[in-house]
This record gives C-alpha cells, sequence and structure tokens, in this order.
C-alpha cells in the first residue's frame, strides 16, 4: 500500500521563515524543513495500480503559477483540545481552485471526492493531549506575513508513517503552467 497526497513545498527563504517561528510549546512535534509543506488533497492509502492511476491522472492537471504569501497562524482541534498549529496562506481563490481540479481529477480515477472543507495552511507542530499551552505562540505571530512567492509546480508525496513523525518522499513533480 502507498499513502500519497498532493502538496506545494515552499521556497527555501519562506521554509526558513517558518523553522525560525518553531518553539515555545512544550510538547509540541515541530515539523522539519523536509515536511513543510501546503497540502492540496490528502489520498490515504491505495494498492500500487491506483497509485499509477493516480499519478497519471495528475498529470493531466493544467493551472497556471500560483502566487500567495505567508498570513497569520492558527490552530486546528479535536474534541476542544489543540491538536496542529499551522500557518495561513493568502489569498486562497487559486489555491481553491487548484485544490477543486486535483480532486476533480483524483474523483475520475476512482477516488471519493474531498469530504473536507480546504483551508490552505502548512502545518507547523502536532500536538498530543500532554503537549502545553498553544496561546503564546498564537499571540506572538498572529501577525505573520511574508513577501509573495511563487508556486510554479506540485507534488504527488508518498507519506511513511514513523514513530516520532511521518517522511514525505516526492513522488513525481508537475509543471504548472500558464
Amino acid at each position: 500500500m502507498h499513502r500519497l497526497f498532493v502538496g506545494l513545498r515552499p521556497p527555501p527563504t519562506i521554509r526558513a521563515q517558518l523553522l525560525a517561528l518553531m518553539g515555545g510549546v512544550s510538547g509540541a512535534r515541530w515539523q522539519d524543513d523536509a515536511q513543510l509543506h501546503l497540502t492540496l488533497r490528502f489520498i490515504g492509502e491505495v494498492e500500487r495500480p491506483q497509485a499509477e492511476d493516480v499519478a497519471i491522472a495528475l498529470s493531466n492537471v493544467h493551472f497556471p503559477p500560483i502566487e500567495v504569501s505567508l498570513d497569520g497562524v492558527g490552530e486546528f482541534d479535536k474534541r476542544g483540545r489543540p491538536n496542529a498549529l499551522w500557518a495561513g496562506i493568502r489569498p486562497h481563490d487559486a489555491l481553491a481552485g487548484l485544490h477543486k481540479k486535483i480532486d476533480q481529477a483524483l474523483v475520475r480515477c476512482g477516488l471519493a471526492p474531498e469530504g473536507r472543507a480546504y483551508l490552505p495552511h502548512v502545518t507547523l507542530a502536532r500536538m498530543n493531549a500532554s503537549a502545553g499551552a498553544t496561546a503564546r505562540f498564537l499571540e506572538s505571530h498572529a501577525g505573520l506575513v511574508s513577501p509573495l512567492f511563487t508556486l510554479d509546480h506540485f507534488l504527488l508525496f508518498e507519506s511513511t508513517l514513523g514513530s516520532e513523525s511521518a517522511v514525505y518522499e516526492t513522488i513525481e513533480r508537475y509543471p504548472l503552467r500558464g
């Protein structure tokens, strides 16, 4: 089985800016540089033939390059307890459009459509029940911004879950062209 997702990698200068934010929340499992990405569509576990169909379907997605910037921080929670810290991305429209095209391509190759609302973000940390309070981190970095940066390709990743964190391997790179 192959555990797959489609994502975008911010450029090195933006990843360095994100890495510099990390800290100040006890028990948080901060992402490293290799893990920093913007998910476009989580696929999940698929057998090799369907993984190959996914790779082919994604090669038929055509979309222009996207200009975005970092925009604030936030958290996701599960049952009222924070389980992830993230950096926001703006504007959303082009990313939502690319997400929709990718979702449609994946549905055509037999996957279920995305069931969740799409919120573009870069996960900074994952947390379990023993993680410390996040309020100070959220307050300190609420004004996070960056210069505009261009995303000119998207990637198909394979994710291997480990005891501490996931390892992401790029399977295929797809250009975004105007």
